[in-house]
């Protein structure tokens, strides 16, 4: 096993797999062709398929329009079976800054269309006596993604509507149980971004990344179910977890990786150091 092959596992797909996306002749996604074959059937003259990609050709005009007819649309594609779930919470859908939204989509239903999320994830650490530590937590059983896994002290979707700060804040305490002036010493270090092909679809994610040293008497507990528990683990042997495992929800790798590197736990002797830095942030 390798850091870069926790890379790699963020980053499967085919473009061959997945045509373009279109709404009013800009691109926002991408879509498996199964799945704009179905969209072209199922709602005739809506979609079309074209050399270019599938084209939603009767999109409202207009951010409030769309985002209703988006909801309609995903609403059919689940009572059909073509679209599993709504997860209950609006994502921007946009080509690049979330703050450009062209028109919101449920959480749940974005990946069909290939629309790049974002989240939020909290390195939390403590400076011990004998070296770095890292709070790892351990994904509750009924998740229905990853349960079990392991991820980072802090994670989530970063949904429309709310400010960084204060989605920071708000998963901080559901998650850790975490006072807000506590949440508030977290440190923004940048973003990570990654493409993966999944069975709803493709993701091509950004994840805003944040340090927060803590104090060697504070311990996260769970408020809001999400959660099994934490352990505070020496870094060598998170960064074991990662290089030689696969424990960790895959995405949560890509985030410690980083913080390895940043932290001189991972330096440029390493064979793999410039490949490592450069393809954490190569769809940013």
């Amino acid at each position: 096993m390798s850091f870069l092959a926790r890379i790699d596992d963020c980053n499967r797909w085919a473009t061959g797999d997945f045509t373009p996306f279109f709404v009013a002749g800009e691109q926002l996604g991408m879509v498996r062709w199964a799945f704009a074959d179905a969209l072209c059937e199922l709602l005739g003259t809506s979609f079309a398929r074209t050399d270019e990609g599938l084209h939603w050709t009767r999109a409202p005009c207009g951010f409030e329009a769309r985002t209703e007819a988006m909801a309609q649309l995903c609403d059919a594609l689940i009572a059909r079976g073509f679209i599993s779930y709504r997860h209950g919470e609006a994502y921007p859908v946009t080509s690049g800054r979330r703050e450009d939204a062209r028109f919101l989509i449920d959480r749940a239903c974005a990946p069909y269309f290939g629309i790049r999320a974002f989240g939020q994830h909290i390195n939390g650490f403590v400076r011990a006596a004998d070296g770095l530590r890292m709070w790892i937590a351990r994904r509750a059983a009924d998740r229905r993604v990853y349960p079990n896994r392991l991820d980072n002290m802090v994670a989530g979707g970063l949904p429309w509507g709310i400010g960084l700060r204060e989605n920071l804040r708000k998963e901080c305490a559901e998650e850790a149980g975490m006072p807000t002036e506590l949440a508030d010493r977290a440190i923004s270090v940048g973003a990570i971004s990654y493409c993966r092909a999944s069975k709803r679809g493709l993701k091509p994610d950004v994840m805003y990344c944040y340090d927060l040293e803590l104090p060697e008497d504070f311990a996260p507990r769970c408020q809001d179910g999400e959660v099994a528990g934490f352990a505070l683990l020496p870094i060598e042997q998170v960064a074991d977890l990662v290089r030689e495992t696969e424990e960790f929800k895959l995405n949560c790798n890509l985030v410690i990786i980083d913080f390895l590197v940043r932290h001189g736990v991972l330096t440029p002797d390493h064979p793999d150091y410039l490949e490592i830095v450069q393809r954490l942030r190569s769809l940013v």
